[in-house]
C-alpha cells in the first residue's frame, strides 16, 4: 500500500527572532503583567522555568499561605505496607478481564491486594520541597495587619516584586527563579531587618500518599516526628538536610550580608535567618539531591532570569491581537501571554507534570500520557522546541522497556503505553488507567511534527524515532481484533473512550479512536516509506479493514451501538470526542476513513443541541475551536469557544479547573496555545494561508506554519 503524502508539507519553518521581529513583543508582554493587592486563597503568583516552580502569596514568599515549591526531579515513596503477601511491588498482580475469548491482565487494583494496590497508586508522589516565608518577631502578624500591599510580576524578566507596610516599616521583596536549577533568589529591603524585627524562615512538610488531590497546599505540616532535618552552618551559608523515609535532599541557603541562621525551632523543622545591622538581605535558596551545589548570588540570578525570559519571548513565535482594541481580542491576548508564561514555569521540565503542573499535587503528582500532547506539544508549535525536548528527548525512549513488557504480558505486540505514570515508567493501577487507549498514537504525532519542523535533520530523526514509531504501530495493529463475523477489525471491548464515562465491557469502535487509529497507522506507514522500508502487512491490513465510523440518527455516534449518544448525561456532559475527528484531526484527509461531511455536520448540529457544555472543561473548548475553524470555516465560532464562559482563566492566568478537576488545569492552557497556533499558521488544506482570526482584529503573527 502506498500512503498518500497528505501528512507532509513543504512549508519552511519561519523562526522569529529579536532582530527580525516587527512586533514590539516586550510592550505587549508587559501589558499583561499580573498585579495583586492581596493573596489569593486558591492560586499563587509563580516564578520558575520548568525545573522548579515557586508559588508565592502577596509578600512574594510563602509567609501566610504555604504555597508549594515543586520540582521535576524530587519524588518520595511512603513506607511499603506490612500486610503479609503485600510487602513488595512484585506482590501486585492486577486483575484479569475477559477479552475476545481470552483473559488479559490489566494493572488494576485487586481487592485481594488492596494495600499494595493503593500503595502503587499513590507512590511515588511528587515532593513539596519546602516553604520560605517572612519571619516577624513575636510571630503574631497576619496578612490583615499589612497595609498598602502591592505585588507585580514582570513577565518579560521573570522578576516578582512585592511591597507592603507593617508595624510602621515598609518591606520590599524581589523574588526570582534561576533558569537552570531549583534555585530562587530573594532580595529584602526594610528598616525592620536591621532592628531584628524581620527575618526569613525555612520550613518543611512531610509527604505521604493520603490524598489523590492536594490543592492548593501540598504536604503534612503537622507530622513533625515523621521526618528529620539538620543544619550545617558556615559564615555565609547553610545546608539543611531533609530526610523523609528513604528520601534525602538538601537546601543550600547562601546570603550576602552579615547574617546568622538558627537551629530548628522547638518541635518543628523551621529555621530562621536574620541579618545583623543591615537594612538589606539578599539570599539564594537551592534545592538539590546533592549536598554540594554551585552557589550563585542574587545579581547573577537576576541577570540570568532576565536573559532567559527575554530570549523566550523574542525568539519564539508570537501573536499580536492588540491592534484592534476589541475587548475579546484583548482577553484572548491576555490568556495567550499568561499561558505561555505559566506553561514555561510548570510544564517545561524533564518530566512533564500532571494537570496541576508544578502548582499543586493532583493525582499524587503523577503525569498522564494522554495529556502529554496538550501539556507539551505547544512548545514546538510556538518555536520552543528546546523546552519540548527536555521531556520528549527521553520520555518515550525511557518508557519503551516497560511498555514492551506491558504489551507482551497482555498478549499484544509492540509497546503498550501507560496512562498515569511516574519516572519509573510504571502505570498506576486503575480501571480507566489501564483501559484508556487514545494515548497510544500520540508518539506518532510528536514524531511527525518533529519531522515537519526540522527539515535539516529529517534523516537522523527518521532513524532516531524508528523504534518508537514501529513499536507504537505494532501495538495498535495487534490491539485491533479481527471480527470474523463482520470481516473487519474492532477496537474494544473492554476499553474506555476519551470521555472515560462509557461502560467498558460494551464500548466498541468509538468514532474518535477509530479515526485516530487510522491516522496514526497512516503516519507510521509513511515513516517506513521515508526510510525506504516496506510497510508491515499487518498495519496495512488493519488500516484497510478497520471498522467504519458508527452512525446514529444520521450522525457519528460516540461508539458503535451507543443509541443514547444524544440523551445520556454520562455522554452529553463529557468530552464531545466525535467532533475531534475534523478539527484536531484532519478527518477528510485520513486514508480509508469513511468520513462524510453531511454526517459530520449533523454530528455538530446534534452536539450543539444536546450537549451540556457547562460540564465541559479544559481542553474541550480549544478542540471545539479547531473543529469550528477546520470543518466549518467559522473563525468567529472558533474564537467564541476560546472565550466560552465556562473556560476561565484567573487574574494571574491560572486555568480554572472547576468542580471536576482541581485548579489549575493546565491542559486548558496548553490546548489554548495549540488552538491559537492552529489559527495563526493554518493547517494542511486550509482555504488560505496566513492567520485565521477575525479580519477586524488586524492580527499579526510571526513564526507559525501550517499544522496537520
Amino acid at each position: 500500500m502506498i500512503v498518500s503524502n497528505y501528512l507532509l508539507t513543504t512549508s519552511v519553518l519561519l523562526v522569529a527572532s529579536a532582530t527580525c521581529s516587527k512586533i514590539n513583543r516586550e510592550q505587549i508582554v508587559r501589558q499583561f503583567n499580573p498585579h495583586r493587592n492581596a493573596s489569593s486563597m486558591d492560586t499563587p503568583m509563580q516564578v520558575g522555568t520548568g525545573h522548579m516552580a515557586f508559588g508565592a502569596d502577596v509578600t512574594g514568599l510563602q509567609t501566610f499561605l504555604p504555597f508549594n515549591i515543586l520540582s521535576d526531579w524530587c519524588w518520595h515513596n511512603s513506607s511499603l505496607p506490612t500486610t503479609p503477601g503485600q510487602t513488595e511491588p512484585s506482590d501486585f498482580t492486577g486483575l484479569n478481564w475477559f477479552s475476545h475469548g481470552r483473559l488479559v491482565n490489566y494493572e488494576q487494583p485487586n481487592p485481594a491486594e488492596a494495600d499494595i494496590s493503593q500503595w502503587m497508586i499513590g507512590n511515588p508522589h511528587r515532593v513539596n520541597l519546602g516553604r520560605v516565608g517572612l519571619w516577624f518577631k513575636g510571630g503574631d502578624v497576619s496578612e490583615d495587619d499589612l497595609a498598602s500591599k502591592s505585588q507585580d510580576l514582570d513577565l518579560y524578566t521573570g522578576i516578582m516584586s512585592s511591597s507592603f507596610w507593617v508595624n510602621g516599616h515598609k518591606v520590599s521583596v524581589q523574588t526570582i527563579a534561576e533558569p537552570d536549577s531549583s534555585t530562587i533568589a530573594v532580595k529584602l529591603e526594610s528598616d525592620a531587618l536591621s532592628s531584628g524585627d524581620l527575618g526569613v524562615f525555612f520550613d518543611y512538610p512531610y509527604m505521604n500518599a493520603t490524598n489523590k488531590f492536594e490543592a492548593p497546599f501540598v504536604g503534612n505540616w503537622d507530622a513533625v516526628k515523621n521526618h528529620t532535618t539538620s543544619v550545617k552552618k558556615s559564615r555565609s551559608s547553610a545546608v539543611i538536610t531533609h530526610n523523609e523515609d528513604a528520601l534525602t535532599y538538601y537546601t543550600t541557603v547562601n546570603w550576602e550580608e552579615q547574617a546568622a541562621i538558627s537551629d530548628a525551632l522547638p518541635n518543628s523543622h523551621r529555621y530562621v535567618l536574620q541579618p545583623k545591622r543591615s537594612k538589606t538581605l539578599s539570599f539564594t535558596v537551592t534545592y538539590s539531591p546533592q549536598s554540594e551545589v554551585h552557589v550563585r548570588n542574587y545579581a547573577s540570578i537576576e541577570q540570568s532570569s532576565t536573559a532567559w525570559w527575554c530570549d523566550y519571548w523574542e525568539n519564539g513565535n508570537f501573536v499580536d491581537l492588540t491592534a484592534s482594541g476589541n475587548s475579546s481580542a484583548i482577553e484572548l491576548q491576555r490568556r495567550i501571554i499568561l499561558s505561555q508564561y505559566l506553561l514555561a514555569v510548570n510544564s517545561a521540565g524533564k518530566w512533564f507534570p500532571q494537570e496541576s503542573g508544578l502548582t499543586d499535587n493532583g493525582w499524587y503528582g503523577k503525569f498522564h500520557l494522554e495529556m502529554y500532547i496538550f501539556h507539551s506539544l505547544h512548545f514546538l508549535l510556538w518555536g520552543h522546541q528546546d523546552l519540548l525536548m527536555r521531556s520528549l528527548s527521553h520520555l518515550y525512549f525511557d518508557f519503551l522497556p516497560t511498555s514492551y513488557e506491558r504489551a507482551a504480558k497482555q498478549g499484544w505486540d509492540g509497546a503498550h503505553w501507560g496512562k498515569m505514570s511516574d519516572p519509573t515508567g510504571r502505570s498506576a493501577p486503575g480501571e480507566i488507567n489501564s483501559l484508556l487507549i487514545w494515548q497510544q498514537p500520540h508518539p506518532l504525532q510528536f514524531a511527525e511534527y518533529l519531522y515537519r519542523f526540522n527539515p535539516s535533520s529529517r534523516e537522523s530523526l527518521l532513524h532516531e524515532w524508528e523504534e518508537i514509531v514501529t513499536a507504537t504501530a505494532d501495538f495498535m495493529a495487534s490491539y485491533a481484533w479481527w471480527n470474523a463475523s463482520s470481516g473487519r477489525y474492532d477496537l474494544g471491548p473492554p476499553m474506555y473512550t476519551v470521555a472515560e464515562t462509557t461502560p467498558p465491557n460494551s464500548t466498541r469502535n468509538p468514532t474518535f479512536e477509530l479515526a485516530y487509529w487510522r491516522f496514526g497507522l497512516g503516519l507510521a506507514s509513511q515513516w517506513k516509506e521515508r526510510l525506504g522500508k516496506p510497510v508491515p502487512a499487518k498495519w496495512t491490513h488493519v488500516m484497510d479493514n478497520l471498522a467504519p465510523l458508527p452512525h446514529q440518527s444520521g450522525a457519528y455516534a460516540l461508539y458503535e451501538g451507543a443509541l443514547d449518544t444524544w440523551t445520556n448525561p454520562n455522554i452529553t456532559e463529557d468530552h464531545p470526542a466525535s467532533l475531534m475527528i475534523n478539527g484536531w484531526l484532519p478527518g477528510p484527509s485520513i486514508p480509508g476513513l469513511n468520513y462524510s461531511e453531511e454526517v459530520f455536520n449533523k454530528t455538530v448540529e446534534l452536539t450543539q443541541q444536546t450537549w451540556n457544555f457547562t460540564y465541559s472543561f479544559g481542553w474541550d473548548f480549544p478542540l471545539l475551536a479547531m473543529t469550528s475553524a477546520r470543518s466549518m470555516g467559522d473563525v468567529e465560532g472558533a474564537i467564541s469557544w476560546l472565550l466560552f464562559d465556562v473556560f476561565q482563566f484567573d487574574d494571574v492566568g491560572m486555568p480554572i479547573g472547576g468542580s471536576r478537576v482541581p485548579t489549575p488545569y493546565f491542559p486548558g492552557s496548553g490546548s489554548l496555545l495549540f488552538a491559537v497556533a492552529f489559527l495563526a499558521g493554518g493547517w494542511d488544506g486550509a482555504p488560505h494561508s496566513g492567520p485565521h482570526f477575525p479580519t477586524s482584529w488586524r492580527a499579526q503573527v510571526e513564526g507559525f506554519h501550517p499544522m496537520l
